[in-house]
């Protein structure tokens, strides 16, 4: 069988409620402790229990702690043979003076409720107290975006009597920087928690005087890992693919134009994502600097398609301008004469322009390349054949090739240059 030990009652040694064992009714509690005399010293230590979320758009943060005041009123002083506090939930907090701490700048704040008000109250026979909340606080957060998102934050939760001055409360940390304790558990999904620490000043209002403030300050790095994923690395990707247009013939209008036109919408994406999950600032943050860089690459590999397709057209042009001049007399008609660069096999080219390999004469048949066909009457005098020279030779000049050769080379060199430039600077 169990053998129970009965434990003394000390609501029985007293005659009448425990509100007459503080007398309660024999004193003013709208008053602060000692009235009339120097400030009361109030300390102040928090556990933080979770810090809960970081929102950048509404540029706020909320966390979860237990907040917890101590003081000394000897009003609540009583007599004890064995020097026990005595603990109360938040129904005797009512009837007595409590400080009036506030939270500045929170925007939502509420004290727990649920099964009943998490409120403690211990008091000690000598009349010290300690009185513990558990709230969870919202609060504003200044932050800025300019390195976004290779950036640190830093955040705090600020904390003021509302109505009693440094005259009257003197609000301190407890332990000093030991008065914040954390749970090893808090993380955060986009952030690394680098630092938490406290400090302390005064606040000074023109209407009501100066306040003592206590800070809990924290410092947050973002993770960048996420960012390399979802915007960096695709961003890199579609600039890379519009590369690709350098090495597709520039007959081929419907493979290049589309090319050109899915990376530059595709970048538009990305740009009008990651801006619709950020405040508009109307500062330029380090992921803009990135995607709008690699927006001018993707948009200049169209341009530089505009200016093959462009030259080319120019070229042929000149080409067949200096048919008309030089006349062909090499006994092919007229009507099938072409310009054929090296893009185009021999058979290719004899199988456009309309004759057979046997109507060609046994030179031209180890040939690889056929620029122009152009034959001089023996009539030409020498000056006319330096014209011509000079006509070939600019054409050869303008070989709209070189442009996609040079651009293979001078987009990616350009564009590593801009990438160790940028993570020197940013990471």
């Amino acid at each position: 069988s169990h053998t129970y030990k009965k434990n003394h009652d000390i609501t029985k040694t007293w005659k009448g409620k425990k509100g007459h064992l503080f007398r309660v009714n024999d004193h003013d509690f709208t008053m602060r402790p000692a009235f009339g005399g120097p400030a009361i010293p109030v300390g102040v230590d928090v556990q933080l229990e979770s810090l809960d979320s970081i929102s950048e758009v509404d540029m706020d943060f909320t966390m979860t702690l237990y907040l917890r005041h101590y003081w000394k009123d000897e009003r609540l002083s009583f007599p004890s043979t064995i020097n026990k506090s005595m603990t109360f939930d938040g129904r005797l907090v009512k009837k007595i003076w409590v400080p009036d701490v506030f939270f500045v700048h929170s925007k939502r704040s509420f004290i727990h409720d649920t099964t009943t008000d998490n409120i403690m109250l211990r008091v000690f026979p000598d009349g010290h107290v300690l009185y513990s909340m558990r709230i969870t606080v919202t609060a504003m957060c200044n932050m800025d975006f300019s390195r976004f998102p290779l950036d640190s934050q830093t955040c705090s939760l600020e904390l003021e009597s509302y109505a009693y001055t440094d005259e009257d409360l003197m609000l301190y940390w407890k332990n000093g920087n030991e008065s914040l304790k954390t749970d090893e558990k808090i993380s955060l999904s986009q952030f690394l928690i680098q630092k938490f620490h406290t400090t302390s000043r005064l606040a000074f209002y023109s209407s009501t005087g100066w306040y003592n403030r206590l800070y809990i300050n924290f410092t947050l790095r973002r993770h960048i890992f996420f960012f390399l994923l979802q915007t960096y690395f695709p961003a890199t990707l579609m600039v890379m693919l519009s590369w690709v247009s350098f090495w597709i013939d520039r007959r081929a209008v419907p493979a290049r134009v589309s090319l050109g036109i899915t990376t530059v919408l595709t970048m538009s994406t990305i740009i009008t994502g990651v801006n619709a999950s950020m405040p508009r600032v109307s500062y330029i943050k380090a992921v803009d600097i990135y995607l709008w860089v690699s927006f001018v690459f993707v948009f200049l590999s169209v341009l530089e398609y505009a200016a093959v397709n462009y030259l080319t057209t120019v070229q042929e042009w000149n080409e067949r301008k200096l048919r008309e001049r030089f006349p062909c007399t090499c006994g092919i008609p007229h009507s099938k004469t072409m310009m054929l660069d090296g893009n185009y096999s021999e058979s290719d080219a004899i199988s456009l322009a309309g004759y057979t390999r046997n109507q060609m004469v046994p030179e031209e048949e180890n040939q690889e390349k056929m620029l122009v066909h152009l034959a001089m009457s023996n009539e030409s005098n020498s000056s006319q054949k330096r014209g011509l020279k000079g006509h070939v030779g600019l054409c050869i000049i303008q070989n709209t090739h070189a442009i996609d050769k040079y651009s293979r080379l001078i987009f990616p060199g350009t564009y590593i240059f801009f990438n160790l430039i940028y993570w020197s600077v940013f990471s």
